[in-house]
């Protein structure tokens, strides 16, 4: 059972975690919700899409201009609070690697910590405890935040992400993070070149064979671009792809821009799996 906030979600429900930047120079969507109410209207379709976990972060993931916590608090809490108001069933994550950023999320209503940069600040796993909130562990590589990686290597990719989330996801239950709310994020581009993510998603099984949710981040990033030579606004259907082989091997969480695309992929998964009955049956029975 996963527990997220005030939900509970069974063994075979592949849930979306929908993207909401508070940022003006995020890679996929340039600031488009950067103000307050596209970013809520993005919230309302988002789950009228099918998104289960809004997923709010105010620090894009790659270089940039720098980002105090102080300004990360501003662009984030604010809109958490807004947006618990407005959808209070709706689970709500932050992406930060910054505690202090974590305890005021969390104060203002926020669900889950979702750490892409794999433990960077061991504190951000302690205030996940200390107010019950979900956690996500990722494998970063041991990359500093906002970095690409340089020629990096390893003498076996998923061997290194199952001992990095792992630890950190055992170091988080020993420190108070409810067992049943963590998760464990391969970390697709994190750390890691096109070669990487594609094994990384090729033996996804065995992150999921640990037991612990996986979180896959898929979503028209690099690895899919370099794959198929596709800008950042022709990656969908390599998206795509990537989300159904990683919904057949386990995968439970989907961070996603598209949710409604998505949301049909893993039903049809769900479906071809045995896990969902089609919404209409009609053929062959008339």
């Amino acid at each position: 059972m996963l527990r997220l906030g005030r939900r509970e979600f069974a063994p075979h429900e592949r849930l979306i975690m929908a993207i909401v930047n508070r940022t003006p120079d995020s890679f996929y969507d340039r600031g488009a919700t950067f103000l307050d109410e596209p970013a809520l209207t993005r919230v309302e379709q988002a789950v009228a899409e099918g998104a289960a976990i809004i997923d709010i972060g105010g620090v894009k993931a790659g270089p940039g201009e720098e980002v105090t916590a102080e300004e990360e608090v501003r662009r984030t809490v604010g809109f958490v609070a807004e947006v618990r108001r407005r959808f209070p069933d709706v689970v709500i994550s932050v992406d930060t690697w910054r505690h202090e950023v974590g305890e005021a999320a969390c104060e203002a209503g926020a669900d889950v910590l979702n750490d892409a940069w794999g433990g960077v600040d061991p504190r951000l796993a302690e205030v996940a405890a200390r107010y019950g909130a979900g956690l996500v562990c990722t494998h970063a590589g041991g990359a500093e935040p906002r970095t690409r990686p340089h020629r990096v290597t390893y003498d076996d990719v998923m061997a290194d992400i199952l001992d990095v989330t792992v630890g950190l996801a055992e170091r988080a239950v020993a420190l108070g993070v409810p067992r049943e709310s963590v998760m464990i994020d391969p970390g697709h581009d994190f750390g890691k070149n096109t070669r990487h993510s594609l094994e990384a998603t090729r033996r996804l099984g065995e992150m999921v064979d640990t037991g612990w949710p996986v979180l896959v981040s898929l979503s028209n990033k690099d690895f899919v671009g370099e794959t198929l030579d596709r800008p950042v606004k022709e990656r969908l259907v390599g998206t795509l792809a990537t989300t159904a082989v990683s919904a057949w091997l386990g995968a439970r969480v989907y961070r996603v821009h598209e949710v409604a695309e998505t949301r049909q992929v893993l039903d049809m998964v769900s479906s071809i799996a045995g896990e969902r009955v089609p919404a209409v049956a009609r053929r062959g029975l008339a």
